[in-house]
């Protein structure tokens, strides 16, 4: 009986310790299934006009999803801060920053890489425009006038052209007709300047170019009056987290696909004017971080 006992007991244990395999390997399986389930998120500073904005990042992600096998998904953002918090949080996994947003957003998440930009934001620029009909030809002669930047957290838009006004000898918190206005977006600022609402502006020199080259802006009305030199501008920066949350390799699985982009995939290259991307690094955003720092926009 005792015998018979033992059997019936070891059975038992036997079977408990297949149960609980069984039920390990379906957890394993679960997250397996979960993981393969996430959406990576790219998001975009809203710079721009919101539909071509959209338009052209759904593209982007489109793109992604069919060169990764990822699902991947555009988040509009509000704001510039929006975005930057977002990717501090981990809901955004990679994001199409300005300079001064991806110094930020590094600063927020250290582990946070910029891997690709467009082979222009190696030597972008802003341009500062005017109505044609003003008497201003260099950066001086904005004293007195009334003038707009555009986002507060835009290297292309207020950081890189605060700085050049500085070395002008113009502080822009005192020097100008009241204090500046921040427009919130490119496109806006140069509407702004092509009503007469203000004497003079500063924005991203790929928008204006654009905007000119699609008749959105009069350029007889408006002109370029300063090209500001060159800096390191726009690009793409990836999380942290995305290793963790899809797998090893993933960064550079995402970062070979926004390589691999050419002008036939149009609704990219007409939002990023553009038909290629090359590789970037952290470092080639020390200088935008320095004079964020000189002005006291970062700390």
């Amino acid at each position: 009986m005792k015998k018979w006992l033992s059997v019936i007991i070891f059975a038992i244990f036997v079977f408990s310790l297949a149960a609980c395999g069984q039920t390990d390997k379906n957890t394993s399986e679960s997250k397996k299934v979960t993981a393969t389930k996430e959406v990576f998120k790219i998001g975009a500073i809203p710079d721009q006009n919101a539909a071509d904005l959209d338009k052209g990042m759904t593209a982007v992600a489109k793109y992604l999803s069919e060169k990764t096998g990822m699902k991947v998904e555009f988040v509009p953002s509000v704001d510039y801060a929006a975005l930057v918090t977002g990717f501090q949080r981990g809901e955004i996994h990679m994001a199409w920053f300005g300079g001064l947003t991806s110094v930020q957003a590094r600063n927020l998440v250290p582990e946070a890489e910029s891997i690709v930009q467009r082979p222009r934001d190696a030597e972008f620029h802003s341009v500062f425009i005017t109505q044609s009909s003003e008497n201003i030809t260099k950066l001086e002669d904005l004293k007195g006038k009334s003038f707009t930047f555009g986002s507060e957290s835009s290297t292309s838009g207020h950081l890189m052209p605060r700085y050049y006004l500085s070395e002008a000898g113009i502080d822009a918190n005192k020097d100008f007709d009241g204090k500046p206005n921040f427009s919130g977006s490119h496109d806006t600022t140069y509407k702004l300047i092509e009503s007469g609402a203000f004497k003079a502006g500063a924005l991203n020199e790929a928008v204006w170019e654009a905007a000119v080259k699609e008749g959105k802006v009069d350029s007889k009305k408006v002109k370029v009056f300063y090209t500001t030199p060159a800096y390191y501008d726009y690009n793409w920066t990836i999380n942290s987290n995305v290793e963790d949350v899809f797998g090893k390799g993933t960064k550079q699985k995402v970062k070979d696909a926004l390589l691999s982009i050419t002008g036939e995939q149009k609704e990219i290259a007409d939002l990023f004017q553009t038909d290629s991307f090359v590789e970037t690094k952290n470092d080639n955003y020390k200088k935008i971080e320095q004079v964020a720092k000189e002005l006291q926009i970062i700390k």
